[in-house]
This record gives structure tokens, sequence and C-alpha cells, in this order.
């Protein structure tokens, strides 16, 4: 594995995150860095843990639900021994809609469990509501910059 590897994954039920993701991972060669973009359903704990920087892009689904393909991952973090994401530099970027009393509850849960889990947050959680596209532009661009020097 390269030690210039981002692993970015998102959690989606309308494709926002999905977008948002691979525009991140288009963004980051910018920022000598090796983006993989999967869905939260296309890896599994083995695959966050073995990886050095981690970002997160997780929608909220109804009233504050995992998305469908973000559950079972959350499952197993959650079900995962304290410690096991020591060596994982995280970030998260949580997409909702402040319509809802839950806002961004699944990036909230995120950005908690991978902390819990030993995971060390390099940049400050963003919470974005619908109208999301310039904040979550320049949250990218600098989570970015800050993960090309972890």
């Amino acid at each position: 594995m390269s030690d210039r590897k981002l692993l970015i994954l998102f959690g989606t039920e309308t494709g926002n995150a999905e977008d948002l993701a691979f525009d991140a991972g288009n963004l980051s060669g910018n920022f000598d860095l090796e983006a993989e973009v999967k869905g939260m359903d296309e890896v599994d704990l083995d695959d966050i843990t073995s990886c050095n920087r981690l970002m997160i892009v997780c929608s909220t689904w109804g009233e504050g639900d995992q998305p469908d393909n973000a559950q079972d991952l959350f499952d197993e973090v959650s079900e995962s021994e304290d410690g096991c994401m020591d060596s994982v530099s995280f970030a998260v970027l949580a997409l909702g809609d402040t319509a809802f009393e839950m806002f961004c509850q699944s990036g909230k849960e995120w950005d908690q469990i991978i902390e819990q889990k030993g995971g060390t947050r390099v940049n400050d959680r963003i919470d974005c509501d619908t109208d999301y596209e310039d904040e979550a532009e320049e949250w990218i661009e600098a989570t970015l910059q800050i993960m090309k020097n972890v």
C-alpha cells in the first residue's frame, strides 16, 4: 500500500455524498494523495483499520438513520475493539437537512465512533445543510491539505 493513500468512504441514499466523495477523490491528486473512493458497502473493518488516512462523507437518512449502504459497516465498526483505529487519521463531512430534528446524525455518529476506536481527527467535522456545495468544497480542500501532511 502506498504511503500517500487516502481512503474516502461514502454513505448515501440519494447520491449527494457519493458525488462529494468522488469530487474529493478527483482533487486529492493536487495534494499528492492517491485516493480510493468506495461506498461503505464495498469495504469492511480491516480496510478501515489498515488505512492511515480516512475521509468519511455520509448523509443522514430519515429521522437520523444511517444510509442503507452504511449501516452494516457502522455496526461492524461499533462492535470492534477500542484502539483498533489507533493509526487512522480521519475527518468527517456530514450531510443533512435542518428540516429534520436529527440533523447530520449519521455523520456525527461516524465522527464519534472512529474517535472512540482510537482514530485521530485531523479536521473538525462539518455539518452541511441542503445548500452545501461551496462550504463542502472549502472543507474538502482544507482537509486534503491537512491529510497531505499526515
